[in-house]
């Protein structure tokens, strides 16, 4: 018999790294060498907390890039960076040196920012939490999708990319042991670019797609 789907949540908590940056070529030097745990919590962080940046940039390295160095055509290279299209993080990280080091190259890129707007490097460490909701059956995972909490959302649909063997987020991987008859919805699950929108559309959209695949099967 197929294991309950077990609910969980989570939280990010944001931890100093001591390393700093107050200019491009610093910023630069510290990607180099900082814990993965850094691009993790620069790129995914901002979904689990409250954000009163320009939302037309996705991560904390585009947002310094424009607000703190004043460097526009920079951090928009930077916000089109979409960590779900590369295997790992070392792969973002590698993105984001190359993106830089092309904008060190261009004449007259020498920016630095104010000591006071310096870019603070933060890693993350989560911390999961069981609700102790289990779900039986697909068709109850689309009644409960739309009351999960925004931790719920980021814990199996996001975080779970770095624990399951293929890179799946746990709602993909659980529906795969009931067989083919779900493989529609698992395309459809799998097809949610989860990285350029909120926790709460996420929700939505995921409601959504469970409600499609499944409204035919209690009938």
């Amino acid at each position: 018999m197929k294991e309950p789907f077990a609910v969980k949540d989570c939280a990010l908590i944001a931890l100093a790294t001591g390393e700093q940056a107050q200019d491009l070529r610093e910023l630069r030097d510290r990607l180099q060498t900082t814990r993965i745990s850094c691009i993790y919590y620069h790129f995914w962080g901002g979904l689990l907390r409250p954000r009163f940046d320009d939302p037309e940039y996705q991560n904390d390295f585009s947002i310094w890039v424009s607000h703190s160095l004043h460097d526009k055509v920079l951090a928009e290279r930077l916000a089109l960076i979409n960590p779900t299209d590369f295997e790992d993080l070392e792969g973002v990280r590698g993105k984001l040196i190359d993106v830089i080091e092309n904008r060190l190259d261009e004449p007259g890129i020498v920016p630095w920012a104010n000591p006071s707007q310096r870019f603070y490097f933060v890693r993350s460490q989560i911390v999961v939490f069981d609700t102790g909701t289990r779900i039986l059956d697909p068709e109850d995972l689309g009644t409960i999708m739309p009351h999960l909490s925004a931790g719920s959302i980021f814990y199996h649909f996001i975080d779970a990319r770095r624990r399951t063997p293929l890179g799946n987020d746990d709602f993909h991987e659980w529906l795969t042991g009931f067989g083919e008859r779900f493989s529609p919805l698992i395309r459809s699950i799998s097809a949610i670019d989860p990285y350029f929108t909120t926790l709460t559309d996420l929700r939505t959209e995921l409601s959504a797609v469970l409600k499609k695949h499944l409204q035919g099967r209690n009938a």
